[in-house]
């Protein structure tokens, strides 16, 4: 038996509909894509400069809800879910907004932190045990924040939130501190470096398999990410843009996206990231199918 599922992700770059069949195959759940909106809205870019949403971005904001809200009139999914992360959780004006929201749309948009966008990830199951490591790393780097968790086996050894993302970079918002923060907790898994399977999520490491990385094994190798990031900062987003066929909104935030990866990849000693295309909507999903008990 399968069903149908929506998950809304308000996220710091961009807002996301998924709409997918999810059904449970020989033990295991198998999602199957029937639509995807993306819309790049980039709530953190006033949140991380002004500390709330500017009027005309709210107003974009609600107006993509209401435009969702058809969307969903017409798919008619079995069961709906939505969350928000970095920028809403941060912004002064961020429950206010989603209570018009739900007034005009009836969405009910839970905010999550860090530690539940981790775990929505880490849910999906998108990724196998592999004894040739002795930890499993999931890093999700989004507009606002940086997620990671670490495993052994299936065990949940640790998990941790950064207010390092692509957007806060490029608003000048971290400091070395931050930077500090991130390797100092990185180190203590230190008897396991370079030997961390390191699994990353969100679209920007996804564009950098694309581009520079093996798509068919979703792997892209740390020098190739390293050369990436040399070649993409050297280049004006407009060359980006020209030369990679980038959107705007994907052609800036790529390049502080590589930034993030390359220093965790550099800290454990990990000579690749696998990036099997899962994020936060595709962990609601996960969460959903669950909950229905199927």
């Amino acid at each position: 038996m399968s069903v149908l599922l929506a998950a809304i992700d308000v996220g710091s770059n961009a807002v996301r509909l998924f709409i997918a069949r999810a059904s449970r195959e020989e033990g295991r759940i198998e999602i199957r894509k029937q639509n995807f909106f993306r819309i790049p809205l980039r709530l953190g870019k006033d949140v991380y400069r002004d500390g709330l949403i500017s009027l005309e971005r709210e107003q974009m904001f609600i107006d993509t809800m209401e435009a969702f809200r058809h969307l969903v009139n017409i798919y008619k999914p079995d069961k709906l879910t939505a969350c928000a992360t970095a920028a809403m959780r941060e912004a002064k004006n961020g429950l206010e907004i989603l209570e018009k929201v739900e007034q005009k749309t009836g969405f009910d948009i839970r905010i999550i932190d860090g530690l539940e966008e981790a775990r929505l990830i880490r849910n999906t199951g998108a990724v196998k045990d592999n004894r040739d490591y002795k930890l499993t790393m999931f890093m999700d780097v989004g507009g606002g924040s940086t997620e990671i968790s670490v495993l052994s086996e299936k065990e949940l050894l640790g998990q941790v939130s950064f207010r390092i993302g692509t957007l806060r970079i490029l608003s000048g918002k971290v400091e070395q501190e931050d930077w500090n923060e991130l390797n100092d907790w990185l180190r203590q898994y230190s008897d396991a470096f370079g030997k961390i399977n390191l699994v990353g999520s969100g679209g920007n490491i996804n564009k950098l398999v694309k581009l520079f990385g093996r798509p068919k094994e979703n792997l892209l190798i740390y020098n190739n990410l390293k050369y990436a990031y040399t070649h993409l900062r050297d280049m004006t987003v407009e060359e980006r843009m020209l030369v990679f066929n980038l959107r705007e909104d994907r052609a800036d935030v790529i390049v502080p996206a590589s930034q993030i990866f390359l220093t965790v990849m550099e800290q454990i000693k990990a000579n690749h990231v696998l990036a099997p295309k899962i994020g936060v909507a595709d962990g609601l999903i996960y969460e959903m199918f669950e909950e229905m008990g199927y």
